[in-house]
């Protein structure tokens, strides 16, 4: 069974950008994805300092899960983003917005974006959670 994606916006809502307040999304199988840093494959830190470098190795490895489980980025119906430096992800958006098209290009599923304190690895600026139905 082939899994559609459908909107649930409100439609007296003024349209979300680069994200949707909600999407449905049938198949099989839920995949959660843990929360993943700018590791790579050896849990190196890769940009250390550099807010938009390390949301597109972060990005790339939900990308990277997803389709180790068998799915796409387009079976992904949420994404949370952890940020520690709110400022330096406004600074950077135009770049993370562009990784964000390169990863995931225009598949947009339900988002949150929450600052908090601090990760469990201390160079980290940025953890992405998802959740993806899988055929």
């Amino acid at each position: 069974m082939k899994h559609r994606m459908q909107i649930a916006n409100p439609l007296n809502w003024a349209k979300p950008k680069g994200y949707n307040n909600g999407v449905i999304l049938s198949g099989s199988r839920m995949l959660f994805v843990a929360g993943q840093v700018a590791w790579d494959e050896q849990q190196r830190i890769v940009g250390k300092g550099d807010f938009a470098a390390q949301f597109h190795q972060a990005l790339k490895n939900v990308r990277t899960v997803v389709e180790a489980a068998g799915g796409k980025v387009e079976d992904v119906g949420r994404l949370t983003i952890y940020v520690t430096d709110m400022k330096a992800y406004g600074e950077q958006l135009r770049d993370v917005g562009a990784y964000y098209k390169e990863v995931f290009s225009y598949h947009y599923p339900a988002m949150a974006l929450i600052k908090v304190a601090g990760l469990l690895e201390d160079d980290a600026m940025v953890e992405i959670e998802a959740t993806a139905v899988l055929e």
